[in-house]
């Protein structure tokens, strides 16, 4: 998942935004536009059992997806693969989103086809610039970490609104009593 922020322009981020904030979001904003891949890890023996599935037209069920994109019950040493979800030719919030829409089938589907898109490695990448087939204990790592990474990011940025707030609060004059009516 992606920091939102990170797709706005610089000129509307709040100014007094702390300069490691700032190259945080800079970073992620460069390799979004210099990789253009929305890159994605799933289970490598799943990916080929659903593969299989739908061959023979089997059905796919919520515990498929869940097992090809979700590392949290695979061994540790289970293989996770990247894939590439531009091949999904939509864009989704999260793998749930992803079911909602398209069901367990069509999710399957979306994953094999962002499957086939990275290894078709339309960009032209140089095979050791590409990402890498990782365990399931690896990938829980970088899950964990960009979880740490946005809730910093997230604590960095609302602690710059609540002082851009109450520095606004603080310009500002009290509103002067009502006056009252003269009466002669």
């Amino acid at each position: 998942p992606r920091s939102p922020i990170a797709t706005k322009p610089f000129h509307c981020l709040p100014a007094a935004l702390p300069w490691h904030a700032v190259v945080v979001l800079m970073a992620e904003a460069a390799a979004e536009e210099v990789a253009g891949e929305d890159i994605f890890y799933v289970c490598k023996k799943t990916l080929e059992t659903v593969k299989e599935k739908l061959k023979k037209s089997e059905t796919i069920a919520e515990e498929d997806v869940k097992e090809l994109t979700f590392p949290e019950n695979l061994e540790d040493s289970e293989i996770m693969v990247p894939v590439d979800m531009r091949g999904v030719g939509e864009d989704f919030d999260d793998v749930e989103q992803m079911v909602e829409k398209l069901g367990p089938e069509g999710t399957a589907k979306a994953f094999v086809k962002a499957a086939e898109y990275f290894d078709a490695n339309k960009d032209g990448e140089k095979e050791e610039d590409r990402p890498k087939p990782m365990t399931a204990a690896e990938w829980r790592q970088v899950l964990e970490e960009d979880d740490m990474l946005e809730g910093e990011e997230e604590d960095l940025l609302e602690g710059e609104e609540e002082e851009l707030v109450e520095e606004d609060g603080e310009g500002e004059a009290e509103e002067p009593p009502s006056k009252k009516a003269k009466t002669d």
